[in-house]
């Protein structure tokens, strides 16, 4: 990450050596120039919504109003009209991903009482289909809510049972309009499958303080500790300073991380404060091209851009703090313990042209190589 140049040997898809002028005796090994670039281990899109892509249609104009309300229902008409095939749709953005250097991902995939199991299903064969290229988490995500949909709570747990590895929730004071009753089910279905929970919270100030303040209490009533995921949580952006060190103090406390992709449109959370109060921060594209936002590359060197734009990071150190959370903050969450570019660690890696990291973040130059468990899976911006 920006030390001397040197060489890496990789054996069994894990990295062995590190030095200058390395040199193999015993056997013929296949051997990849870098370019003088710099070696990160491989990005962590630790949110996106695979399903929901429209990667490789045509351009479509975005028709969505301004709400989150507005939003699903909008996805739900196009999702009737436009019928586009899950698994096609998630391997088509799973290998733009993997271009871009990624090659861990966290996907959150509908389901509901509107597409059922039917995203899930193709999710999970496009996970079969790319396991060379890339490791996919699933979130069993809700998106038009649980109590007001009666249904929605046994598909979940079809989804948990046919190897969701976590349960979503959303928004459970304005979607199920019972924070209470949303947040219950979400933590039984954790508890009783041993699962991770992931809540996306796009309620502002007070009220989404106060689910946050529920998710702690949950969080601790179940010692689920360092288990749940708060996605977007802009409440940590708007409430005053006393009330978000309390906050603050909960999350670290609680071990709950906080997943932010910089939305150009709000306040986010303070990411340094955060990050300087010990909580766990971690980042993802988002939708990428769907009926929520015409945005999105599935670029996580582009998304460390926007979290050091939109925090007015312009320091070398800051530039780092962002592409940290774009690498270790997600490897952190999804639990990759052996992450990382030491000898010993899985070789997922990423060669980026530039001088300093930096330099990367700003410039966000086409990666030379990205290497999957030791093979090389994509090539000057390209997947193989």
């Amino acid at each position: 990450m920006g030390g001397a140049l040197g060489d890496v040997l990789i054996r069994a898809g894990r990295i062995t050596r590190i030095g200058q002028q390395l040199s193999v005796s015993d056997v013929e090994v296949p051997v990849a120039d870098g370019g003088g670039g710099i070696l990160l281990p491989a990005f962590v899109d630790a949110h996106m919504h695979l399903d929901k892509t429209f990667w490789g249609e045509p351009w479509r104009p975005h028709s969505a109003g301004p709400t989150v309300a507005d939003r699903i229902e909008n996805e739900r008409t196009l999702r009737r009209e436009m019928r586009l095939p899950p698994a096609r749709q998630a391997e088509r953005l799973v290998r733009q991903a993997v271009s871009r250097g990624t090659t861990h991902i966290r996907t959150h995939v509908d389901v509901d009482t509107d597409v059922k199991l039917e995203n899930f299903d193709g999710v999970l064969e496009a996970r079969d289909r790319v396991r060379s290229l890339a490791t996919i988490q699933i979130v069993a995500f809700p998106q038009s809510g649980v109590l007001s949909r009666p249904g929605t709570v046994e598909l979940l747990e079809a989804a948990l049972r046919g190897g969701a590895e976590l349960v979503g929730g959303i928004d459970p004071a304005t979607i199920d309009r019972d924070p209470a009753g949303q947040l219950d089910a979400i933590f039984d279905l954790a508890e009783r499958f041993g699962v991770g929970v992931d809540i996306h919270l796009h309620d502002a100030g007070e009220l989404g303080a106060l689910q946050l303040r529920m998710i702690a209490d949950r969080t601790r009533a179940l010692g689920m500790q360092g288990r749940v995921s708060v996605s977007h949580a802009f409440c940590l952006g708007m409430v005053d300073e006393t009330e978000r060190e309390r906050l603050l103090a909960l999350l670290v406390e609680l071990r709950i991380s906080i997943m932010t992709n910089a939305p150009g449109d709000r306040p986010f959370p303070p990411i340094r404060r955060l990050r300087d109060a010990g909580v766990t921060v971690f980042s993802g594209s988002d939708g990428v091209r769907d009926a929520w936002t015409p945005f999105g590359t599935a670029d996580m060197l582009e998304r460390a851009f926007l979290l050091a734009y939109r925090s007015g990071f312009r320091t070398d150190e800051g530039l780092a703090l962002a592409l940290d959370i774009a690498t270790r903050g997600g490897a952190a969450v999804i639990g990759l313990g052996d992450y990382g570019v030491d000898v010993g660690c899985a070789a997922n890696l990423v060669v980026v042209p530039g001088e300093t990291q930096g330099d990367l973040v700003v410039a966000r130059p086409a990666r030379t190589l990205v290497i999957r468990d030791g093979r090389v899976v994509a090539k000057d911006g390209h997947c193989i």
